[in-house]
């Protein structure tokens, strides 16, 4: 499966969005730009599309707040993974209050173990 590239002013848009908080590291998932908090992605970039994780009540107010599954394959959603709408993608006190729920989230589960380089 061929994945997309990311999409120069959605990466800059996702720069711009990343917390400022001493937890929180950038690296590449998907080929693409992500954040991560104790190791768990929780804020990303996938081609044209800006995504979060949720928790399960928050993963309802998205939908209802026109947010959209998360498909990397399609047909394949990512559980607790929601698409940013454009239309919050506008207005920054909400895209901004939507990703600090995320990272909120990501941040009360368990660290992930760093994984060590094969010899």
């Amino acid at each position: 499966m061929k994945l997309p590239k990311s999409d120069a002013k959605v990466v800059e848009r996702f720069a711009d969005l990343v917390p400022h908080d001493p937890r929180v590291t950038t690296r590449k998932m998907f080929g693409n730009p992500a954040a991560f908090v104790n190791g768990n992605l929780f804020f990303g970039v996938f081609g044209a599309k800006i995504f979060v994780r949720l928790s399960a009540t928050d993963v309802e107010r998205a939908g209802r707040e026109g947010f959209g599954s998360f498909e990397p394959m399609p047909g394949r959603a990512m559980t607790g993974y929601a698409v940013i709408p454009d239309a919050v993608l506008r207005e920054p006190s909400r895209v901004d209050a939507w990703v600090g729920r995320s990272l909120k989230f990501a941040a009360s589960l368990p660290a992930k173990k760093t994984k060590t380089a094969r010899p």
